[in-house]
């Protein structure tokens, strides 16, 4: 069976680290089906652009998958010029794939909605089946991250565009668990008057590569002071330094633990680093280190090192549908406990029993908890632990894949 997987970033991962596309492609290689990636040349957050010269495509093979790149234009920032992209991608995007074998079925991402759309129309001129994958509740989160108003006028017809994309599309399947409340909530499943039938929803969360991340753990060893502290304890994270990501809260949270010889490892770049650095010197806290960007493949030593993981954020009426952050699993697999600074619907943290998540972000509620866990008999500890890398396993990309094949195999696809 040939399978188009449709999705504007997923680029190689030595190129952008979301691989999301990338892991389903390799497990269903394994099961014998064949595979195209269609990506846009342009790489999200860099100047890099993996068409040079007036080519309209360029296609690349890595570790045995198939990447189609599609030329779009590079772009800084989330202003006009990422907009035109979008639309680059999408508006180009038919014209390359008539130089390759006709699809079975495609699976068209969200990533961006309009790639998501040409998918789906893509799949009536071949007369095969599309399945749209959900992985961003848009227009929905730009409302809750307060990146346009509820009464902009033009949120009606993006709800519209979206409301369209669930119809048309063979199969849906959210990376929340709560997609088919969503459905229900706007009142567009067939029971309440909609277009939609819940029958066609499913639910496959992100997850984790155990096969890479166990192999990358043992082969890359981040050689940092602090993370090898064993006198320490150590709270880690490992994401963008961007307001979106709410790092700033560190700050309050380490102002009251500076006298109980706990460190908070901060990983990663972002618009921010700077800044939130030279706060933490401003306000001397020593106890809050940010170690700037690290490579992908040393994640997971660097997890698994630490004694809990953190994730922040404020607590968004929209996570009452699930969330499905990439660093969650990769925090799973690293077999130590997680502390969210909010709650989350259909939450796995509360599932697993593999850590904690504060509700309404308060910084003596976090810093209890951060001592709940420095504080824990070992036993109970360790149980923690246990269940953290249960979750990972339940959330392996080898076991999804499993189940989108299982969605892929259904007669009525």
């Amino acid at each position: 069976m040939n399978i188009w997987l449709i999705n504007h970033y997923a680029v190689p991962p030595k190129y952008y680290p979301l691989a999301r596309t990338t892991n389903f492609a390799k497990y269903l290689i394994r099961k014998g089906y064949s595979v195209t990636i269609f990506a846009a040349s342009s790489i999200h957050n860099s100047c890099i652009n993996l068409i040079t010269d007036r080519s309209k495509k360029r296609t690349e093979t890595i570790d045995g998958i198939s990447y189609v790149y599609v030329k779009t234009d590079t772009y800084e920032g989330n202003g006009k010029a990422r907009i035109i992209n979008m639309f680059q991608f999408a508006r180009r995007l038919p014209a390359v794939c008539q130089d390759f074998p006709k699809p079975d079925v495609i699976l068209a991402s969200s990533a961006t909605p309009m790639a998501c759309m040409a998918g789906i129309k893509l799949a009536k001129i071949y007369k095969c089946k599309c399945i749209a994958e959900i992985s961003d509740l848009w227009p929905e989160s730009f409302v809750a991250y307060g990146l346009i108003s509820s009464k902009n006028p033009l949120l009606k017809l993006m709800f519209a565009y979206e409301k369209k994309m669930y119809k048309k599309a063979d199969k849906i399947i959210f990376t929340m668990a709560g997609g088919k409340d969503y459905i229900i909530e706007k009142g567009w499943d067939f029971e309440h008057g909609g277009p939609i039938k819940l029958n066609k929803i499913y639910h496959l969360n992100n997850g984790v590569d155990l096969e890479v991340f166990d192999h990358n753990k043992k082969a890359f060893i981040a050689n940092d002071e602090d993370i090898e502290d064993e006198n320490t304890f150590k709270v880690v994270y490992v994401g963008a330094i961007r307001s979106v990501n709410k790092v700033d809260k560190v700050f309050e949270v380490a102002k009251l633990l500076k006298n109980y010889n706990i460190k908070f490892l901060l990983w990663g770049r972002g618009d921010q680093f700077d800044l939130l650095r030279q706060r933490a010197t401003d306000m001397f806290l020593h106890n809050v280190i940010f170690k700037g960007y690290v490579e992908k493949h040393y994640i997971p030593y660097i997890v698994s090192k630490a004694q809990l993981n953190i994730l922040f954020g404020d607590h968004l009426p929209i996570y009452r549908f699930g969330v499905s952050p990439n660093k969650l699993f990769d925090y799973f697999a690293s077999g130590k406990p997680t502390l969210l600074t909010f709650k989350t619907g259909y939450s796995l943290i509360e599932k697993y029993k593999c850590g904690i998540e504060i509700d309404g972000f308060d910084a003596k509620q976090i810093a209890a908890g951060i001592l709940y866990f420095k504080n824990m008999n070992e036993n109970i500890y360790n149980k923690y632990c246990e269940n953290a890398r249960q979750a990972a396993e339940d959330f392996d990309f080898k076991r999804l894949t499993s189940m989108l094949s299982e969605i892929i195999q259904m007669q009525e696809i």
